[in-house]
């Protein structure tokens, strides 16, 4: 399984719209083929700092996500409004042992 972790610091004028685009980046790739979660959480002492934590099934299908539309059109409404950018680091999965592939 890889596990892509990616941290998020939003304009703070821009937290509700960061919040909505991701919400429906979350519903398309949830939906995907190897994709097992996509979770978007947001931080308890800065409401401008997100983590998104994408488990999929192999590296193949994290990359496929790349190439989707929702991803794409994401990527593209949340372009401006980073505060800094982003950073995605990229995990294999080790336990629990029933989670590796």
């Amino acid at each position: 399984m890889m596990v892509t972790c990616v941290s998020v610091h939003v304009k703070a004028e821009h937290v509700q719209d960061f919040i909505e685009a991701t919400r429906r980046n979350h519903l398309g790739s949830v939906a995907e083929a190897g994709n097992l979660r996509f979770d978007v959480l947001q931080a308890t002492d800065d409401p401008t700092r997100f983590l998104l934590y994408e488990a999929y099934a192999s590296e193949e299908a994290a990359a496929r996500h790349k190439t989707t539309a929702h991803y794409l059109e994401w990527r593209a409404a949340v372009a401006d409004w980073m505060a800094a950018p982003r950073q995605g680091e990229k995990f294999w999965m080790l336990c629990p042992e029933d989670e590796v592939s």
